[in-house]
């Protein structure tokens, strides 16, 4: 019988200690393991760059619930899209990417990745066509895909795009970050990798930075797993059991999540200082249909822009008191972004710029009438 998602979350990669029975595997904090011999090692284990039990049961969970057979674990979400690209790019590759990808994403490929050679075109990818002829373009190898992307929300079918990119013989990498293994299954939908960023909504409580990569390609893995060892970007122990701690409640808390964000969605609509409201669940959302047909619900992320420019949204973001202003996402605490100068900053200047009267809000799981009360005593503001 196959098990559910939550079942998943809670006992993958999770065995009671053989030792004492401790139903929740110790914290393995050592850099370093005893040898029965030289090169008589334990289970694998060697030196804690390379292996680690702590990170090995994140690693086995995070496969468990995205449907993949391979899972690396990593110090950043940066990291770990660092580590998947140069394992599968050469000097000379392009690639793909949406055109209000997150800022960090664009400028590790765009800044860093561009000394070693690697070219970019971005696009909007909810629009296949475009994609195509971007495609058609360069000498692609990879198409890396948001969805729903940061922060404009917008919604691309997975299938349609995995299609494109194996018609040109290139990967499909997903951010899944937005929408969590719980929400979305990219991999079930063609994708070929997929990436998070586990610090948001996989870790959860906004205490533990790290990434992952995830995958079923066995060639690729190797490459991939190659690079973590090699290049040593790997994720704590301590970071690994308190996200693995965080996974356990992740389907609980986006369901929770997703409730919220829908009501507070609904009411900024209604609000006559707002502009427009992008959140998928919306029925007037462009993607909404889509969504709905792959993901299980439409997640906690809602972004707003405001009739009254710059200044408005500055104001709003500059006067909750629940919506913490705050950098991230996914905690279990409502946060506020001004992405044009916070997390989007670095794309400033550029096609990938967010409007300047857009607020990004990450709808935490707290009581929703306090929740819309601080919203209301904010706007109360302008």
């Amino acid at each position: 019988m196959s098990e559910g998602f939550n079942t998943r979350a809670i006992h993958a990669g999770q065995t009671p200690d053989p030792t004492t029975g401790a139903v929740i595997p110790p914290l393995y904090q050592s850099t370093t393991y005893a040898q029965d011999g030289i090169g008589g090692l334990r289970n694998g284990y060697e030196y804690g760059r390379g292996t680690n039990p702590t990170r090995d049961a994140l690693q086995d969970q995070l496969a468990a619930l995205e449907g993949g057979a391979h899972a690396y674990s990593f110090s950043s979400g940066l990291a770990a899209e660092d580590a998947l690209i140069r394992a599968l790019l050469a000097p000379g590759d392009h690639i793909v990417l949406g055109n209000d990808a997150y800022g960090g994403t664009y400028r590790l490929i765009n800044k860093v990745l561009s000394a070693w050679g690697i070219t970019n075109a971005a696009v909007d990818m909810s629009d296949v066509g475009a994609l195509t002829r971007a495609i058609a373009a360069g000498n692609t190898k990879m198409v890396w895909l948001e969805t729903p992307s940061n922060p404009m929300m917008k919604i691309s079918d997975i299938a349609a795009v995995a299609q494109a990119a194996h018609d040109a013989g290139a990967w499909l990498v997903v951010d899944n970050t937005f929408a969590s293994p719980y929400l979305q299954q990219p991999l079930a939908l063609g994708a070929d990798i997929v990436v998070h960023s586990t610090t948001k909504y996989i870790g959860g409580h906004s205490d533990a930075v790290g990434g992952a990569v995830i995958l079923n390609d066995d060639a690729a893995a190797e490459k991939i797993g190659f690079i973590q060892f090699a290049v040593g970007a790997v994720s704590a122990p301590m970071e690994a059991w308190l996200t693995t701690r965080g996974l356990k409640t992740l389907g609980v808390r986006m369901d929770r999540h997703s409730s919220n964000a829908m009501a507070v969605a609904k009411w900024l609509r209604d609000q006559p200082a707002v502009e427009n409201v992008l959140y998928p669940g919306l029925e007037d959302h462009p993607g909404h249909d889509l969504a709905k047909a792959q993901m299980k619900d439409f997640g906690g992320m809602v972004s707003v822009s405001f009739k009254g420019g710059e200044a408005a949204a500055r104001k709003v973001a500059e006067s909750t008191r629940v919506f913490t202003l705050a950098e991230s996402l996914g905690g279990v605490e409502s946060l506020m972004n001004y992405p044009s100068e916070m997390t989007h900053a670095s794309v400033k200047g550029t096609e990938l710029a967010v409007p300047e009267n857009l607020l990004r809000l990450s709808v935490g799981i707290e009581d929703l009438e306090d929740l819309i009360a601080d919203l209301q005593q904010a706007l109360d503001q302008l």
